[in-house]
């Protein structure tokens, strides 16, 4: 039987055995849901996936394709908004 030790904060560490045996991965959401099982209350874990990000580069094609990206070239486009130039 697996044991977890809750911290002042609400936090829980489950062993690598038990996260490899229900499939979790970092920044998965376990949900619990409390069953009432012979007179006994008994949770069950239901590991649900991360959510994805599609919206990671969504806005790439907004973008200016720049090659040049030293300091003076930050500064010179920085610059030229400024001025209201593109």
């Amino acid at each position: 039987m697996t044991t977890l030790t809750m911290t002042a904060k609400r936090q829980a560490t489950f062993l690598r055995e038990t996260c490899e045996a229900l499939g979790l991965k970092p920044g998965d959401v376990i949900e619990l849901e409390a069953r009432d099982e012979a007179g006994a209350k008994v949770w069950v874990l239901r590991p649900q996936a991360a959510r994805t990000r599609e919206w990671l580069g969504c806005l790439g094609s907004h973008a200016k394709k720049v090659a040049d990206h030293s300091l003076a070239a930050i500064r010179e486009s920085i610059a030229a908004g400024r001025k209201g130039g593109a």
